[in-house]
């Protein structure tokens, strides 16, 4: 969840929404998306909306206290069923984020949970997941949240490598992610992600190859790997302008990525996404894809985003400021923006190309038809599915996906 939100118009105080946005709602899928904003420490790499013990003492008092963050949440979950009114829709996904939702106790994500379930009911087979830190959860809180509901639970693993973990001021150990996905089946979860982080300063290309290796070997149905970010006014950005640890090149990041895809790909993992792998259709994360095919969900939690019918929101950043709105029966939303029909293309464009399935090319103006023409003869895109009257990235192509993305949006 970004720590820095954009401009946009004022939200109404009963976060009431433009008639047309619910138009048609039955036909696409709803998802929740909670945040949950608190760390035990901040990670060097980390610029999302996330908060130390030490960084909320004295800043929003009791308010800001995670010992009653899931009552708040529940509180936005009903202002959300106020808002969609008689929306008949059930929930298809849930996906708790962070932070650490981990460090609240089991019973309290499972608060969460239930009062989606109590407001808008949860469609057969719903994926419901929670990301965790390995070193916050054991195999007893793994069968709560499973006794809870939850169905799919993704780790951040991040690296194998302890000087790697080291850079990115990661606290657990190396080797506990692995021993998480082991608790994690024996808790009963079908579905469980490992996330791993490429192009850490420091990290060689053998770290990589014993990273994804030992990711692969603790049986996970999921793996995502991102090429490390690193963001303006992090400690890591820090520590780079001061010449402390070097800074890695998009060579690198493509070299690694060409690892990460050979390793999984051998181990029986397929991409559908520029970053994810899963080994089976029903391992893909569902919640994600509801984000890259533009459906619905609602954001709740501190700086949390929101997407219903072409209209987007996103609330206010700071735990305290979020729930003393709704203590005042008004809704946290901070600024949103209505999506006009050429946003909505262009954002159908950026997200659908990087999956597997790729996106139409009749979403493409002349422009942009003229650039995946060049980008087939280039070998970006697949002929097969152009031939279909779609536009599908070669792995080369997704090497360069952003920079394909930008040609075909003209």
């Amino acid at each position: 969840m970004p720590s820095v939100l954009p401009d946009g118009e004022p939200v109404p105080d009963d976060g009431a929404l433009p008639p047309h946005a619910l138009a048609d709602a039955g036909r696409r899928p709803l998802g929740f998306y909670l945040h949950v904003p608190y760390c035990a420490t901040r990670c060097g790499y980390c610029d999302f909306n996330t908060y130390t013990a030490s960084e909320l003492r004295g800043s929003g008092g009791a308010l800001a206290s995670r010992d009653n963050y899931a009552d708040t949440v529940a509180e936005e979950i009903r202002l959300a069923r106020k808002v969609l009114g008689d929306d008949p829709r059930p929930v298809e996904t849930v996906f708790v984020g962070g932070g650490t939702p981990t460090l609240l106790p089991a019973a309290d994500l499972g608060r969460m949970l239930a009062a989606i379930r109590d407001e808008f009911g949860l469609a057969p087979g719903a994926e419901v997941t929670t990301e965790a830190n390995p070193e916050s959860v054991g195999p007893r809180y793994l069968e709560e949240l499973r006794a809870a509901g939850f169905n799919r639970v993704s780790f951040g693993m991040q690296s194998a490598r302890q000087h790697v973990l080291r850079i990115l001021d990661r606290t657990h150990t190396p080797g506990r992610p692995e021993a998480c996905v082991a608790e994690a089946r024996a808790a009963g979860f079908e579905h469980v992600n490992l996330d791993l982080i490429y192009g850490t300063p420091g990290e060689s290309d053998d770290d990589w190859r014993a990273s994804l290796d030992a990711a692969v070997a603790a049986g996970p149905d999921h793996v995502s790997a991102y090429a490390l970010i690193v963001e303006e006014g992090t400690q890591l950005a820090r520590r780079i302008r001061r010449g402390e640890v070097p800074m890695t090149d998009d060579d690198v990041h493509a070299d690694r990525y060409l690892i990460a895809e050979e390793r999984l790909t051998a181990a029986g993992f397929s991409w559908y996404e520029v970053s994810n792998w899963a080994t089976t259709d029903a391992g893909r994360c569902r919640h994600n894809e509801l984000y890259w095919r533009g459906a619905d969900w609602w954001g709740a939690g501190p700086g949390a985003h929101s997407h219903v019918g072409g209209v987007r929101w996103w609330n206010v950043k700071h735990p305290g400021a979020y729930a003393q709105a709704l203590a005042e029966g008004r809704s946290p939303g901070a600024g949103r923006e209505v999506l006009g029909d050429e946003d909505r293309r262009v954002e159908r464009i950026l997200l659908e190309l990087r999956l597997v399935d790729g996106c139409p090319l009749s979403l493409l103006k002349p422009a942009g038809a003229r650039a995946a023409e060049k980008a087939l003869a280039d070998g970006l895109l697949q002929p097969e599915p152009y031939e279909a009257g779609r536009a599908v990235l070669t792995l080369r192509g997704r090497l360069l996906a952003d920079a394909v993305v930008r040609d075909l949006v003209d």
